[in-house]
């Protein structure tokens, strides 16, 4: 396997990025209709933590981390490292000693399609990680792949300088060029939500406040008393 590493790859506006940390990912993700989540198998390995920030991708040989060490000398500040592999791997690629290698270049975090290691130790350091499985395997360094490409997970593509947002709900991309109009679409869902949440502390009913009540009649749905449905089960 052959490979490019490209360098300078054009990134989102860090205002923008630093701009979407303030949401959470089903937010952004539903301002975006619902689009660009990762699977749900990509997991923290912490909790109660959201980053954000521009994404240096990694196109890796299962069981090799050799583009991995490659990828470092590409992170800076405010970048978040996202790694696939051509096939699925399970194994440890990431651990504690890269970790921080990247915080000291100010990479935020690690998005990764295969398994994260030494995670106490990542927690400890502060360095956050989401993976899809966590191993103790080792890998080896011997196969050449990219950095800074267009890769796919979970059928998500994600281009180097897109925005990768993550918390405990999972991870979300937003391509570069969205990012702007994403931030005013999730300020506008914010402000949305939060007038629904005030409405339903002073006691409205999301069957009234979203008109679901019309909509359970035209699905056919009926109200009946404990005695009226026990007796036609009689």
């Amino acid at each position: 396997m052959s490979g490019v590493i490209v360098t300078g790859p054009p990134k989102a506006d860090p205002a923008d990025v630093d701009a979407l940390a303030g949401y959470g990912v089903a937010t952004v993700s539903e301002a975006m209709g619902r689009t660009g989540l990762l699977g749900p198998d990509i997991r923290p390995v912490q909790q109660g933590v959201r980053v954000a920030g521009t994404a240096v991708t990694v196109l890796s040989w299962p069981g090799d981390n050799l583009m991995i060490h490659a990828a470092v000398e590409q992170c800076g500040a405010g970048d978040i490292l996202v790694v696939t592999t051509t096939s699925p791997c399970t194994d440890g690629l990431f651990g504690e000693l890269f970790a921080t290698a990247l915080q000291r270049r100010g990479v935020r975090g690690v998005v990764l399609n295969t398994g994260v290691r030494d995670t106490q130790e990542l927690r400890g350091m502060g360095f956050p990680a989401w993976s899809r499985a966590v191993s103790a395997q080792g890998t080896v360094k011997a196969t050449g792949g990219s950095v800074n490409v267009p890769i796919a997970i979970d059928g998500q593509v994600i281009h180097p300088g897109d925005v990768i947002l993550a918390d405990d709900d999972g991870v979300v991309v937003v391509p570069r060029e969205r990012a702007r109009e994403t931030v005013t679409k999730a300020e506008a869902r914010e402000a949305k939500e939060a007038a629904t949440r005030a409405a339903f502390l002073d006691g409205e009913l999301g069957l009234d406040r979203y008109g679901l009540r019309d909509t359970l009649k035209r699905l056919g749905v009926e109200y009946r008393t404990y005695e009226e449905y026990e007796g036609e089960r009689s």
